[in-house]
């Protein structure tokens, strides 16, 4: 079991960044498959990205490509969502999420079902 924890949300203006980062506990870190989703009021919750979990993969919605980038630090047990020129779309809860996968095939998962474990979430607050 992996329990998530997500920092770095903030309120910002439009065309800013913020740097979003999700701790993991538990030692087998490497073992999932990372994700983030985002929930807005009255929405579902969605797809943001993915990666892999040597980092070598990555997957985007594409709402965000090209402004948004997924990374993590196995050693140290956290992932990142770096984004950029932010919109006020963009303003949401945005959560952390953890798939375990033994796979040797990499398939990075968009839906919320695929994930196993979920954080608490951050949010996110984009004034235009």
């Amino acid at each position: 079991q992996v329990q998530l924890v997500e920092s770095g949300g903030g309120l910002v203006q439009a065309g800013g960044s913020l740097r979003l980062s999700c701790a993991a506990s538990g030692r087998t870190f490497i073992s999932y498959i990372m994700g983030w989703f985002r929930q807005a009021p009255g929405k579902e919750r969605e797809f943001v990205a993915a990666i892999s979990r040597s980092g070598g993969s990555t997957k985007y919605a594409n709402s965000v490509k090209g402004r948004v980038t997924i990374s993590r630090d196995n050693a140290k047990n956290t992932v990142y969502l770096q984004m950029n020129s932010l919109k006020p779309e963009d303003t949401a809860v945005y959560y952390c999420a953890a798939k375990q996968d033994r796979s040797a095939i990499v398939v990075l998962t968009t839906t919320t079902h695929g994930y196993d474990y979920w954080g608490q979430g951050t949010q996110v607050t984009v004034a235009s």
